[in-house]
């Protein structure tokens, strides 16, 4: 039998493209779709895209479920199952930053889900914390490197397209404003830092320093990060070094060619390349910010938490042009 799955959030960017992903998934089907803002509205009326795809109206009364994606804003999660108790044998999968670096909550200790790192504790888990979609992206491009111990300070800058920001209307999200231009924001200062170091300096058995600014970009969807750092290590060492790490993830792939978002928007993939000058590296990672980094990862969770195959529900295709 097919396990039941609800969502809740369920209207938003993240619910909407989880909706996407698990209309076509062979081993559940979607009972409920929660939202207290659009309850009563058919999912398809929101996105007309869904059409035929899923016609479930929303609702604001939640059900019990196997399998439960909370797609709220950051910092609701908590609240949410505060006050809706969950059977404590549901898979909750959060995509918010609720549980990410403290995962502990009444009777749940959450996993921190990121599959390449976290493949034997997310199988048969309960409750995973989703990583944020900058945390993916950077932290899948140095892993390897703080494996080794190779880490000390890291330069990185990170672009990102406007549905990072959630759907909720901000002036820099604005279509007159955001178009044809780049800005900054949060530098040196953002939320995903401490998620990201929590991971790289257990690997890397010492301290790391990142030094981060992120971007805003005039696209909708997608994240490019490059991360620069002095290192001894030959270019080809390093190169060996990313392939072995990955050699059995299905979603990362080490190009030695250049790499771009187009590689991987629309998909669940991270792509990642290595250049090299003098004693300086750079490590380039392109994901797609709504899949790798937030609702395909969290699919990813889920088939490894139920012991399903990685990539069900997750063959999916670039978007070339």
């Amino acid at each position: 039998m097919k396990k039941t799955v609800g969502i809740i959030g369920a209207n938003g960017y993240t619910g909407s493209e989880l909706i996407r992903l698990l209309a076509f998934h062979p081993h559940v089907t979607l009972s409920f779709l929660y939202s207290r803002s659009n309850s009563g509205i058919r999912i398809s009326d929101l996105y007309p895209d869904l059409t035929t795809v899923c016609e479930m109206v929303l609702t604001d009364k939640p059900e019990e479920v196997d399998i439960l994606f909370l797609c709220l804003p950051h910092k609701e999660s908590q609240n949410w199952l505060t006050q809706n108790p969950v059977n404590d044998e549901t898979l909750v999968i959060d995509l918010g930053n609720d549980f990410r670096l403290e995962g502990n909550f009444e009777n749940r200790d959450f996993i921190y889900g990121l599959p390449e790192i976290n493949k034997k504790q997310l199988s048969g888990a309960k409750s995973i914390a989703n990583p944020g979609c900058f945390a993916t992206a950077i932290q899948l491009a140095l892993l390897p490197l703080a494996e080794k111990g190779a880490l000390n300070e890291v330069f990185t800058t990170g672009i990102t397209g406007s549905t990072g920001a959630g759907q909720s209307l901000q002036a820099t999200t604005h279509f007159t404003w955001r178009n044809d231009n780049v800005s900054a924001y949060k530098t040196l200062t953002h939320q995903h830092v401490d998620e990201i170091l929590q991971q790289l300096i257990s690997f890397n058995n010492k301290e790391v320093t990142l030094n981060f600014v992120p971007w805003r970009g005039d696209f909708a969807r997608g994240i490019f990060t490059s991360s620069t750092m002095k290192t001894d290590l030959e270019l080809e060492e390093i190169e060996q070094l990313y392939q072995d790490f990955y050699t059995e993830e299905p979603f990362v792939t080490v190009s030695r060619k250049a790499v771009d978002l187009k590689q991987v928007v629309n998909t669940n993939r991270c792509v990642i390349q290595i250049e090299k000058s003098g004693n300086v590296a750079v490590i380039h990672s392109a994901i797609d910010n709504l899949l790798k980094g937030a609702s395909g990862q969290a699919v990813q969770n889920m088939n490894l938490a139920m012991n399903w195959e990685e990539n069900a529900g997750l063959n999916l295709k670039p978007i070339a042009f």
